[in-house]
């Protein structure tokens, strides 16, 4: 993968050479939660790619997954190609920290070694980079296909232009049926409801939220043949999606967890009442109950549950066994699971609450998702609490639930639209 070779065939590039957004250089690079962490705008795990524009790719007849060989410098090394919009023309992108031979049990061995095209003089970038098809393929692992909703109006978001002029431009593009239901009706008067808001202007999709989620609830690591399968276990998912044109599109990111439907289509199906309603509102998983058959995630429209279709957690090795949240069940293979509002924190807050003997304060709850993220994105509280934040945000006009116009499923996790200010005259130019 490394040699001396002089530069030949393709046109001269730009190389730009960059920290990998979840293992940076590769001092993470044997942290298997950050392995499989999907890429915030590739969604790619368990490699680095070479990453260049569709324009790029339509000249050089290139497609994702090609492997290419990259010559600078009297050096050269084997790539895969990631298409990816919004990337600059001329160049291309390598992440460092992959292609270790070194890295550990985790780091071995995945993904291509950038640093052998790195040089002292020019760490970050440099031109003069041959790229040479060489008609061979490499499988990448990308999550973004996977448990897609795109087609729909699940995502919203304009400017704040539009929103001065239409405040309830977020619930004009969704259709509209009448709230008919076959559901249960459920009392919560003297209860907690518990719910959350997620503000798509302030996400940034830095994964934090992901990698959160997964060590509080003892999320298991599956491997890249298992996440190339559509197979791997986040409990939360950031969807990417793009709009506009394809060399200088818009991104929107969109954390898309359990929605905690109040009409649940996951409960109806399941034939061993494993997924129940609680008095609270949530829609809880019994591991004892389950017994593997995913009808409810069959009846999902959100797509957020997952299966453990092998021994995916490692309940044996000495080394992991303080790895685990004692507070949260570790599942076993043929089981059903997905978010569960971190039903173990409510539950602490419970106890708390009623050893002082008073109600759970508005902001007690923080689940884990909601405490990693770095722009407080996330709000989660008491929705039978008008004074509650989490009840503020829900009665804004840009509030909306994804697919409940569509299918009432009067979800209790619903999203804020996002706006963007764009300068006009910086627009009028691009």
């Amino acid at each position: 993968r490394h040699s001396t070779a002089a530069p030949s065939g393709g046109s001269a590039l730009e190389i730009i050479f960059r920290p990998d957004p979840s293992i940076y250089d590769g001092r993470f690079a044997n942290n298997a939660w950050l392995q499989e962490l999907p890429k915030p705008l590739t969604k790619l795990t368990w490699d680095n790619a070479v990453l260049c524009s569709p324009a790029l790719a339509e000249r050089l007849e290139l497609a994702n997954e090609d492997v290419v060989e990259l010559q600078y410098r009297g050096r050269k090394v084997l790539g895969s190609i990631w298409i990816v919009p919004g990337h600059a023309d001329g160049c291309v992108t390598v992440h460092l920290g992959y292609g270790r031979e070194a890295g550990g049990r985790v780091g071995e061995r995945l993904g291509f070694n950038a640093y052998s095209l790195r040089t002292s003089d020019s760490p970050w970038s440099g031109s003069g980079l041959a790229l040479k098809k060489t008609g061979e393929k490499y499988a990448l692992a990308c999550t973004q296909g996977h448990w897609s909703l795109e087609g729909r109006t699940n995502v919203r978001s304009g400017t704040l232009t539009r929103f001065r002029e239409d405040p309830d431009f977020a619930h004009a593009a969704a259709a509209h049926h009448p709230p008919a239901s076959l559901y249960p009706e459920y009392d919560y008067r003297g209860e907690n409801a518990w719910g959350m808001a997620i503000d798509l202007t302030a996400c940034l999709g830095c994964n934090a939220c992901v990698v959160a989620c997964q060590a509080e609830n003892n999320v298991p690591v599956v491997g890249k043949v298992e996440v190339a399968r559509q197979r791997e276990m986040h409990w939360l998912r950031i969807d990417r999606y793009y709009t506009g044109n394809l060399d200088n599109p818009e991104v929107v990111h969109q954390p898309m967890l359990c929605q905690h439907c109040e009409k649940a289509p996951c409960e109806v199906v399941c034939p061993v009442a494993a997924t129940v309603h609680s008095s609270e509102g949530l829609n809880e998983m019994v591991y004892n109950r389950c017994v593997g058959t995913r009808y409810c995630s069959n009846n999902c429209p959100y797509k957020v549950r997952r299966f453990n279709f092998l021994q995916y957690s490692d309940q044996s090795s000495p080394s992991l066994q303080l790895l685990h949240n004692p507070d949260v069940t570790v599942r076993d293979r043929g089981v059903m699971e997905k978010c569960t509002y971190c039903v173990q924190r409510i539950s602490a807050a419970r106890i708390e609450a009623k050893k002082e003997d008073r109600p759970i304060r508005d902001g007690e709850v923080v689940t884990a998702c909601q405490a990693a993220c770095p722009t407080q994105a996330i709000v989660f509280g008491n929705i039978n609490d008008p004074d509650s934040k989490v009840a503020k945000l829900k009665k804004l006009p840009l509030n909306y639930g994804v697919l409940e116009e569509e299918l009432n499923t009067q979800p209790r996790t619903t999203y804020l639209a996002g706006l963007k200010n764009p300068n006009p005259e910086l627009e009028s130019e691009t």
